[in-house]
């Protein structure tokens, strides 16, 4: 049922439809027409809305922090998690993976060949050489944010320093095509372009979503996309950008004991960082890292 354009907005600003998101529907309806996939209305964060989730993202990035901070060699993933759960806690936040369809954490710590949810545990203890990603979630008062950074502990061979770079280039290029009525492909594009051309290759069929009011919304986001495809990025969209890059092969598999973590088939390292964006009137902000 469309509003009436002396109605109040949909969006819940208190203004009149006519003033706030008339003209941004009817750009919206014209692409449509067009054949061109447009977002639903549900995906399109209201200014209220964002303002929460940005105070969310305060949390999630200062967890990240205390982690960089204190991240070492001898360190065991229990350890990390237990950082999660004390820094969530002081601010009354709940770390979204916990019980998350049965997670038994707080964070995900995968190392290594580990791609991704890697469950941690007091057992398993860091040593040089090794490379870790940490993937925080925060719930705040209902609202949700998501990032992921890349931890090289002690001595890290050469092979696996460029892969967390190149894959940390690959974040970085893909928020740069991150832009309002251009298609998300473009983005996913930018993003395995700089994989390959790196001697690396980018998982397939694990991507990024849209995240604030739920943990895993709508759309998922591909990292293999092609440039011109996908639904439009518009302004209020809010979405990761998370490629898991492997030294190898794309192929990955699940854990079959725990039923959680995600393993590269050949065995070689994989990296992933994970930034959460907003897309704005001109660009995007980056609200989480």
């Amino acid at each position: 049922m469309k509003t009436g354009r002396n109605e109040p907005c949909w969006c819940g600003s208190g203004r009149k439809y006519k003033q706030c998101h008339a003209a941004f529907d009817e750009k919206l309806e014209k692409y449509a027409l067009a054949g061109i996939p447009v977002p639903e209305r549900s995906w399109i964060k209201t200014s209220a809305q964002i303002e929460k989730i940005r105070e969310s993202c305060k949390i999630n990035i200062e967890i990240l922090d205390y982690v960089e901070n204190h991240i070492r060699e001898g360190i065991s993933t229990g350890e990390i998690d237990r950082w999660v759960s004390r820094i969530s806690e002081k601010y009354g936040a709940v770390p979204a993976p916990l019980n998350f369809q049965g997670y038994p954490r707080s964070v995900c710590t995968s190392i290594n060949e580990v791609v991704c949810h890697g469950i941690p545990d007091d057992s398993v203890i860091l040593q040089s050489g090794d490379i870790v990603n940490v993937d925080v979630s925060t719930i705040l008062n209902g609202y949700f944010s998501d990032s992921s950074r890349m931890f090289c502990i002690g001595e890290v061979s050469p092979e696996k320093k460029r892969l967390v770079e190149v894959t940390r280039e690959c974040v970085k290029l893909g928020v740069e095509q991150v832009r309002p009525w251009e298609p998300i492909g473009n983005m996913g594009s930018a993003v395995h372009e700089h994989a390959k051309a790196n001697g690396f290759s980018v998982v397939e069929e694990i991507g990024g979503h849209g995240v604030g009011l739920e943990f895993h919304e709508d759309p998922w986001v591909s990292y293999v996309s092609e440039r011109g495809k996908g639904v439009l990025m518009v302004p209020g969209m809010m979405f990761t950008i998370e490629p898991m890059i492997n030294m190898g092969t794309s192929d990955v598999y699940v854990d079959e004991e725990d039923g959680w973590t995600v393993r590269t088939a050949d065995g070689l390292s994989s990296a992933q960082w994970e930034v959460t964006v907003l897309v704005t009137q001109d660009g995007c902000e980056v609200t989480t890292w």
